[in-house]
């Protein structure tokens, strides 16, 4: 899942921590406070059919392809820790051109992750990894609703004892989460994530001690309020940024009904998004967008080797994106950052902003009713206008 936001030592130099999953992981038990256990492998992030009465659902059934067959024509939800596409490793002694203050950098070794040939990444569509925060549409009381992401995370006790185990040199090969008492409380409201695994009807927390899940948005949260700002429930509608159905060169911003994004994930990019890395509007008036997992398709596919890759993101225009999300054909996604290798992120110019977009919002879709300061509002005012990138898209007061 491509939710961000301080997460102190984060899930990639967690992974790298034990070795980038270059040898077994750690064999990881978790306890119910009925005391029964059930030691195995720390979570894959490969869904188990969820239990009666979960509000999770199990997958479509999983089947590898040959090689050779590009059969897969859509692109999927993001509802679990995407894995890159190669094996990192942890360079202690230098400092992250990610996250300040983090004295060490995660990087990517040259051999492909075995997850990325298991789920046949040759024949899988490359996408534009965009750098936001992570949404999903789905019902809440009956109506199609946008959720923000929300993981549910160890409380400190159990966060101590967890990164101990992650980072201890000893021998350690069982770690035991108590499912009911290890983690911090969310709200009621709050669901895990489609694709995780479960153990006496518990949701299980993946490999970095979290558990992926969803929080509705609700109407005038505070705490959500740029995510509240791309929806207007009334006319059940989301602000979508998404290619020009017309001109796969042109960008387009459209209402989008969301009975139409129903069970897909997006990114929610703006002003106030990860220090806005496109660059859109100004904090007197601030822009934000929803943009569909696996909307920008890649059109100069690099080779999966680290070096072409790398020539890639350096030299080609496509390449001056965030990272990239490989949509494979059995569902599972996989990813590689700037950062896996080496190189910075945010940049001065995006691919992104070397597009030109378009504003499809009508006002009379809405009528009267649009409350003047919502951004529906002001993008009805710029209905079918032209601008040479989402820079130049100026709100008025």
């Amino acid at each position: 899942m491509h939710e961000r936001g301080g997460r102190g030592r984060d899930s990639k130099s967690q992974d790298a921590a034990r070795g980038g999953g270059a040898g077994p992981r750690p064999r990881v038990t978790w306890r119910s406070r009925t005391g029964r256990s059930a030691p195995g492998p720390a979570p894959s992030g490969r869904a188990r059919p969820a239990p009666s009465g979960s509000s999770a659902s199990p997958p479509a059934a999983r089947g590898r392809r040959r090689r050779g067959r590009p059969t897969m024509r859509r692109v999927f939800a993001v509802q679990r820790k995407t894995p890159c596409l190669f094996l990192t490793q942890l360079r202690p002694e230098e400092p992250s051109p990610k996250r300040e203050q983090q004295p060490f950098k995660v990087l990517a070794t040259e051999t492909i992750n075995h997850k990325a040939l298991d789920a046949d990444i040759y024949n899988a569509i490359p996408t534009e990894k965009v750098d936001g925060t992570c949404c999903y549409v789905t019902t809440y009381k009956g109506r199609p609703y946008l959720w923000a992401r929300l993981d549910r995370k160890p409380n400190k006790q159990a966060e101590k004892r967890f990164k101990r185990f992650l980072y201890s040199k000893e021998n350690t090969k069982e770690f035991v989460w108590n499912v009911e008492e290890d983690f911090k409380p969310v709200p009621e409201r709050w669901i895990p994530a489609k694709e995780i695994e479960y153990l006496n009807g518990n949701p299980v927390p993946d490999e970095n001690g979290h558990i992926p899940g969803w929080l509705p948005v609700e109407k005038n949260n505070k705490q959500y309020c740029w995510h509240s700002s791309v929806v207007n429930y009334e006319f059940e509608t989301a602000l979508v940024l998404n290619c020009h159905a017309g001109d796969p060169g042109l960008l387009e911003i459209s209402a989008v009904p969301l009975s139409d994004l129903l069970e897909q994930t997006l990114e929610l990019i703006g002003t106030n998004i990860n220090a806005n890395p496109y660059g859109l509007g100004s904090k007197k008036h601030p822009v934000h967008l929803l943009v569909p997992h696996g909307a920008f398709k890649i059109k100069s596919q690099p080779s999966l080797k680290h070096s072409d890759l790398l020539t890639w993101f350096e030299s080609c225009r496509e390449g001056k994106i965030e990272g990239i999300v490989w949509h494979c054909s059995d569902g599972c996604l996989i990813k590689v950052h700037r950062h896996h290798l080496g190189l910075r992120w945010p940049i001065p110019d995006t691919h992104m902003n070397s597009q030109p977009v378009v504003v499809n919002i009508s006002s009379s879709k809405y009528g009267c009713d649009l409350d003047s300061k919502c951004l529906f509002s002001h993008f009805s005012k710029l209905d079918s206008q032209k601008f040479g990138s989402l820079r130049d898209i100026k709100l008025d007061g």
